[in-house]
């Protein structure tokens, strides 16, 4: 794993087990539109990541469709809980059922963030994420799918990745809880809850930016030091009731955004 695709965690933060992590280089974010179609001649294209599966339903729209051993010690910093740019601690995931909750929930921010669509981070990213045993598969998948001129055209972007000219691409994944069906040293499996944001914000934009819920079941095993993703599979909801709130323009999404860091996160 290279300096900038570490995972940073520490273990008994404040004396309460919990563990604080951080993804390589700050990769925050990324988002599933709900899918209000069925897209299944494109599924089996992407289904080696969590984000893009239901990003090319929302882009398509069309038909339906523990046991554990404690792991590290360490502190985190003053500004562990910092939106962006500062490194929380210096250390990598626990081996235990926590810091493979914390994996798993910081995997699903970083394979739904808009890196993924640059094609540099892409690699960095699913080489720091996946084992390596499963990694170069994924690329290779990956990188037809996020190369698809189609896939891009219908969701708004440039055949290269970026945003058109006044708009601002949002993709972030906010977990909102995990759970650790099986854990061991070697293996575990966990399920993230999570929210997620996904469109273009601005003026002409012809995919807003919507809300969705899902939940990802990751297989991990622990391979040189840390927890890596060797599959995993995804279902929709569970999904709140929502409020009668009047949706903000695309200004202040598009603001709100910009000014506001994702987040890392921690179990």
């Amino acid at each position: 794993m290279s300096p900038g695709d570490e995972h940073e965690t520490s273990g008994g933060y404040g004396g309460s087990g919990q563990t604080r992590t951080r993804m390589p280089d700050d990769v925050y974010g990324g988002a599933r539109p709900r899918a209000r179609s069925s897209s299944r001649s494109l599924v089996t294209v992407v289904g080696v990541v969590v984000l893009l599966i239901a990003a090319i339903a929302f882009a398509n729209r069309g038909g339906d469709d523990s046991s554990s051993e404690t792991g590290g010690s360490d502190k985190p910093e003053v500004a562990s809980t910092a939106a962006s740019g500062t490194k929380p601690v210096a250390a990598g995931f626990a081996r235990d059922a926590q810091g493979a909750q914390s994996a798993a929930a910081n995997y699903s921010v970083t394979l739904g963030s808009a890196e993924m669509f640059n094609t540099d981070r892409r690699h960095e990213i699913v080489n720091s994420v996946y084992a390596p045993d499963v990694a170069a598969a994924r690329q290779a998948d990956l990188d037809r799918a996020y190369s698809s001129e189609e896939f891009l055209t219908n969701i708004g972007l440039n055949k290269d990745g970026t945003a058109p000219t006044g708009q601002t691409f949002v993709s972030r994944v906010i977990p909102v809880g995990t759970k650790a069906t099986s854990s061991n040293t070697s293996t575990a499996t966990v399920e993230v809850w999570y929210t997620s944001l996904f469109g273009l914000s601005g003026d002409g934009s012809t995919n807003p930016v919507s809300e969705s819920w899902y939940t990802t079941t990751y297989q991990l095993k622990w391979v040189d030091g840390d927890w890596k993703v060797t599959d995993f599979q995804q279902k929709d909801g569970p999904v709140p009731v929502g409020r009668d709130q009047r949706a903000s323009t695309a200004d202040d999404m598009t603001k709100a955004v910009e000014e506001y860091g994702g987040f890392t996160y921690a179990r």
